[in-house]
């Protein structure tokens, strides 16, 4: 049931904390096609595209590469290369038969029909915040929405739950690939590598789920799926949908809730929900990047200049979400916003994924706050909140909240 309110608008650059500091650095001088130069933190000098036209035309054309990039001394944000076989370090034609060989598991349909599955993880975490509500202090992302995203994850892809706290800090030291201990980083990332090749070849227990159904489904495609590319489909899946999740979702809860007309404008139009899902998505980004760099492979103009082959392109959709020519006002947080798709999961061939998965995901999570707590609010203030923050994270650690 809605409740007719006057539209609700939202400025989120005025919320504490909630815009990570920057990896690049703007460099004076312009490319040889004209277009603004910056200095990524490899050292590498990249073209950088922000408005969302150009961005739209980066992401869709098939012919950047993404593999020439993850190489030693290569132009990264990541102090380490990743393993090529991973579906976001793959250019055309052979992302494609990869990405098909899994695109039906997160798929719209798909994800619709999990909704039960997080709704039952969702009791467990609400009858938790209830428990911690009444010891006296109830903190949202540890009582649910941490639990809620690992957990509707292992169901998925049927890990035992018991397997969590093995894998899960290795996961989360994966996203924030900090580079003050690379030694160590790359010890938990192989540790975390490892560990799904035992899952491949069941030397550890699985239950029903997503792997065996992929591991059973592997010649489907030719060639059929090898285990090292089988190994990099499921780091992505046990990473993203879990992490990547993670920090979107928190980061939702801290703005609706910092600003409180938002937070009953949900809890009144419940319905607006998936909507306004999609303007939080818009405006708040993973981590400290919003795509990884590509390399020109043929001259190609954009709007306001042009890529020659070779140039190095950081194709920034966090600034391509922002861009006034698309959405008026592209700072304001506004639920009955029409326009173009947001390009926070990318476009094209590396069209994050899970997006679905997300989507439902948080929408889902949503709608059961605001109907079974409608009055729930922050404990404290916005700038008491404490956050952490790496080259793919930056969300709050916690969220002290009562009603």
């Amino acid at each position: 049931m809605t409740h007719a309110l006057d539209a609700v608008r939202v400025d989120v650059d005025g919320i504490a904390n909630i815009a990570p500091p920057t990896m690049i650095e703007p460099l004076s001088q312009r490319s040889a096609g004209g277009l603004p130069q910056v200095k990524l933190p490899s050292g590498h000098t990249a073209v950088h595209v922000t408005s969302y036209r150009d961005v739209h035309a980066v992401l869709t054309d098939l012919s950047f590469a993404r593999a020439e990039t993850n190489v030693d001394d290569g132009p990264s944000f990541l102090p380490t290369i990743m393993p090529t076989e991973m579906l976001l370090n793959l250019d055309h034609p052979g992302h494609g038969r990869l990405k098909g060989f899994v695109a039906s598991a997160y798929s719209a349909a798909t994800m619709t029909r999990r909704v039960p599955a997080v709704h039952r993880v969702l009791d467990d975490a609400l009858a938790e915040l209830r428990a911690q509500r009444a010891r006296g202090s109830a903190d949202l992302v540890g009582a649910l929405l941490d639990p809620v995203t690992i957990g509707v994850n292992v169901d998925y892809l049927g890990i035992p739950t018991a397997d969590i706290a093995y894998f899960r800090h290795l996961s989360r030291e994966m996203q924030l690939a900090h580079d003050t201990d690379i030694d160590q980083l790359l010890a938990d990332f192989w540790t975390l590598y490892h560990y799904l090749e035992d899952l491949i070849a069941r030397r550890r227990e699985l239950r029903p789920g997503l792997i065996i159904d992929l591991l059973e489904a592997r010649e489907s495609v030719s060639p059929p799926v090898s285990d090292a590319e089988y190994a990099a489909i499921l780091l992505g899946s046990l990473v993203g949908g879990d992490q990547n999740i993670l920090s979107v979702i928190t980061k939702i809860a801290y703005v609706a809730l910092a600003r409180p007309e938002l937070w009953q404008y949900l809890v009144h139009n419940p319905d607006a929900i998936p909507t306004a899902v999609e303007e939080f998505l818009r405006l708040l980004p993973l981590g400290r990047i919003s795509t990884f760099p590509r390399v020109t492979t043929r001259e190609i103009t954009l709007t306001r200049g042009v890529l020659h082959p070779g140039d190095i392109v950081y194709a920034d959709a966090h600034s391509a979400n922002r861009d006034p020519e698309v959405y008026p006002d592209p700072a304001v947080i506004d639920p009955a916003r029409d326009g173009k798709r947001h390009l926070q999961f990318g476009y094209g061939m590396h069209h994050c994924m899970g997006a679905a998965m997300a989507r439902m995901e948080i929408t889902e999570v949503l709608r059961r706050l605001v109907t079974e707590l409608p009055t729930l609010e922050l404990a404290v203030a916005e700038q008491e909140i404490p956050w952490e923050t790496g080259v793919l994270v930056h969300r709050p650690t916690s969220l002290p909240v009562t009603w």
